[in-house]
């Protein structure tokens, strides 16, 4: 057979790397471990899959970023990573806050060497993750809950952390870059004892930032390593990030205009005398004046792309950074009980907070229909004293949020290697426990437009933010949060236990024929305590309400074969359910006791092929992913009124992705390296079929996203060594805002292509690297906001250089 046992006692597994240096000289040997240091060649599957199967038998969707691209591409943090993987993409609905990543158009995990690292839980819990200690990233695409525990439909993040080594290693690094940016690092690894080795890794990093987005961030990472036995090995480590980010949650905003109720007549056609009142009276009535002065501030793409802004925004002083802190401590437990038998455990315990201020709305209304009614205020042109403000932003509010997360997580794999007749088989059988508690408040004020009445029409509370009058030179509130009467919109605490039992099976039936069959049993419990909220805010919520819970269970799986026909081409099939939490921040309520939790399903039908002596390795994949089990309102239920057979909402809705992606990463020869991905993908909102925007494009998500990285090795000046001269370009279709609720149904943010490259030298001592990012000073919008787009950084450089002691 061309595949010999893949047993973890042997040097046969493609896709690990030495874990254990023997503490005796009659014990030197070496023991190869998935749950290690991995992805030494773009052919290994990794801790992904958690088997031994190489990429080309691997039947499913999986795509490896080793730290050579990383570092050629000078990236620092998940977010600039997002480029080398297909279907990766910024969410829509970015409020600024965390990576807020989606895979194929649905919500993604984190994982740190498969352990909880921040789901993707809305904009409090979602750190931007650095890539100060990652070794590599893995991204495994669709429901991989037997494996990982309750999972996101979209698939998991895995980032590969670096692990003590027993050869001594030092090194310092610092970089230099635009915006009076600048970081210091340090990495330390060596043996304590022939048994025990350590690794320590810090570094400080600050920067002004584009448009003042200003970021500090703190980090040290800590681990150490003990060799128990030629068999046994345990590994502590710890991490501690401290970082404070500035916040823009608006970006630059689309203009509110809606070209439907100018008669079809878009902005750049509209007249003063297009622009008519209401004609039942209500609304905003505006002078023949005012309306001609409405049409000329208009431009041809307003009501459809993002007011430019250049260098400014709508960023207010009074918003507070994101004060984000992280501690994680993890136990990791390598078992090797016999050559075939191998136990891995893992326990972690991690703490998020965060607190931040930050403006939300500002909405600049021009010119449209809502409640059936031309300019009904608010949501109108703003108007005081007979001056019109066509540039006014209105329904401003500032969100004031404290939130904690603390959880524990435990991973226990037993995988068993065995012949049975003349077939090769992988049998890993998991089961996990985790347990998220989470606290939150959030405190709230607003502008003259939020207004609270009693039940008997008395106002309970108007908001005094002061308008901004002109959103391209805004005159900001002055003083502190406190001093325009906060009211409190969210007090709660919401945990989370989940645990599941799995096993899976991999069988390498022929030289052709590998299979991958899994099934899991997982168990979600939520509990939910509302502790009241301010009585002006919303008098059915103001009081504290018991302790609500509710639980699901049920079983996930997934099925995949690949077949490969010849040594360089292969085909696979991959079919898998998943399932999460509805909601891991919702509130729960007794009605929703019987409630069934999200689940996800995700299709895939791939090719894989290999060339140059296995230093080309290129997949093709048309799949088909899910989320399902979505909440929807029943608008025949009327509250009081209903009877009971009248249910209040329905539980069938789906957000749905479909689509092409390819992968490619080759080492051509000595000269050239290259990595190019591609994705065509259709993200639609299916989960509310009594909703305008039922069966829409997903905000955010375009359909074709594109990139390319080469690197080219040159031997240039005599030089010892080869100077490595590397490029890149990114492409990104316009993703929708899709706001028909905000009267801007058509609004987008424009597509974009960015050129990137990269010069660096590297001796056995000294690394030196220059970094140009955007080379032509392309003016874009690198993600979708909630009404419009975050600008991407202009032209900027950056400085690196490291010294290995």
């Amino acid at each position: 057979m061309k595949k010999f046992k893949y047993s973890l006692v042997t040097l046969a597994c493609l896709n690990a790397s030495l874990v254990v240096a023997a503490t005796t000289a009659e014990k030197d040997i070496e023991r190869i471990s998935v749950y290690e240091k991995q992805n030494q060649v773009v052919m290994s599957s990794g801790l992904a899959t958690k088997s031994d199967m190489s990429l080309m038998e691997t039947p499913a969707p999986v795509v490896i970023i080793d730290r050579e691209l990383i570092e050629s591409q000078g990236v620092d943090s998940l977010q600039e990573l997002v480029r080398n993987v297909s279907g990766l993409t910024q969410a829509g609905n970015n409020y600024g806050i965390g990576d807020n990543l989606v895979i194929r158009g649905l919500d993604a995990n984190y994982t740190y060497d498969g352990m909880y690292g921040g789901a993707g839980l809305g904009n409090t819990f979602n750190p931007t993750r650095s890539l100060t200690n990652v070794e590599s990233v893995e991204v495994l695409k669709g429901p991989a809950t037997g494996l990982y525990g309750i999972g996101s439909a979209g698939g998991v993040i895995n980032l590969i952390e670096k692990k003590p080594e027993f050869e001594e290693k030092h090194k310092i690094s610092a970089e230099l870059g635009q915006w009076d940016s600048y970081s210091l690092a340090f990495d330390s690894t060596n043996a304590i004892t022939d048994d025990l080795a350590y690794r320590v890794m810090a570094k400080t990093a600050s920067s002004d930032g584009f448009r003042d987005l200003k970021e500090d961030r703190d980090e040290i990472y800590t681990s150490l390593k003990y060799i128990l036995s030629d068999k046994q090995d345990i590994m502590l480590s710890a991490a501690y990030i401290k970082d404070s980010i500035a916040v823009d949650s608006i970006g630059h905003p689309i203009r509110i205009y809606n070209a439907e109720t100018a008669n079809g007549l878009t902005a750049g056609e509209v007249t003063g005398a297009d622009l008519v009142n209401d004609p039942s009276g209500n609304g905003v009535q505006l002078t023949a004046a005012q309306q001609t002065q409405l049409a000329d501030s208009l431009s041809s793409t307003d009501g459809l792309t993002p007011y430019d802004f250049g260098t400014n925004g709508i960023i207010s002083p009074m918003a507070d950074d994101n004060e984000g802190e992280e501690l994680r401590f993890k136990l990791t437990h390598n078992y090797f009980i016999t050559d075939d038998l191998f136990l891995n455990q893992q326990l972690q315990y991690r703490n998020y907070t965060s607190s931040f201020a930050r403006q939300t709305g500002a909405f600049n209304y021009v010119y449209s229909t809502r409640d059936g009614i031309i300019n009904n205020d608010p949501r109108a042109p703003l108007v005081e004293d007979g001056v019109l403000y066509p540039f006014a932003a209105r329904r401003q509010e500032y969100r004031q949020v404290e939130a904690d997360e603390k959880s524990w997580q435990y991973f226990l794999d037993l995988r068993y290697d065995f012949m049975l007749g003349d077939v090769d088989n992988e049998l890993l059988v998991n089961a996990n426990y985790e347990d998220r508690d989470i606290r939150f408040k959030q405190y709230s004020i607003y502008d003259a437009d939020k207004v609270i009445y009693d039940s008997e029409g008395n106002v309970l509370y108007q908001g005094t933010l002061p308008y901004i009058y002109d959103m391209r030179s805004p005159n900001w509130p002055t003083g502190s949060f406190d001093d325009y009467d906060p009211l409190k919109t969210s007090d709660y605490n919401k945990k989370v236990q989940a645990w599941g039992l799995g096993i899976q099976h991999v069988g390498y039936i022929t030289e052709q024929l590998t299979t991958r069959v899994g099934v899991a049993y997982n168990r979600i419990k939520q509990t939910y305590e509302h502790y009241g909220v301010d009585e002006r805010y919303s008098s059915s919520r103001a009081e504290p309400t018991p302790e609500a819970n509710t639980s699901d269970s049920g079983l996930t799986y997934n099925l995949g074969a690949t077949y490969q026909p010849t040594e360089n081409f292969s085909v696979f099939i991959n079919h898998a359910k998943g399932r999460t939490a509805y909601s891991v921040l919702g509130s729960v309520a007794g009605t929703e006791a019987d409630r069934e939790d999200s689940e996800s399903i995700s299709n895939d039908l791939g090719f894989r092929f290999k060339a140059f002596d296995d230093q080309l390795l290129a997949s093709l994949v048309v799949f088909e992913s899910a989320r399902t089990n979505l909440e929807y309102t029943n608008p025949l239920y009327e509250a009081g009124v209903s009877g009971p057979d009248v249910v209040e909402s329905y539980y069938d809705g789906e957000e749905q992705t479909k689509g092409v992606e390819l992968d490619l990463n080759a080492h051509l020869n000595e000269q050239w390296k290259v990595n190019v991905n591609g994705v065509y993908q259709d993200a639609r909102d299916k989960s509310n079929p009594n909703s305008s925007s039922y069966d829409t494009r997903q905000k955010g998500v375009p359909y074709v996203t594109a990139s390319t990285w080469v690197t080219y090795y040159a031997d240039m000046f005599n030089l010892p060594e080869a100077v490595n001269i590397s490029g890149g370009v990114t492409f990104v279709d316009n993703r929708s805002t899709n706001s028909s609720s905000f009267s801007i149904p058509d609004g987008y943010v424009p597509s974009y292509t960015v050129y990137d490259a990269a010069v660096s030298y590297t001796t056995d001592k000294w690394h030196m690297q220059l970094n140009l990012n955007n080379l032509f000073n392309k003016k874009y919008y690198s993600k979708a906001m909630f009404l419009g787009g975050m600008p991407g950084e202009e032209r900027n450089a950056k400085l690196s250089f490291s010294y290995t002691l």
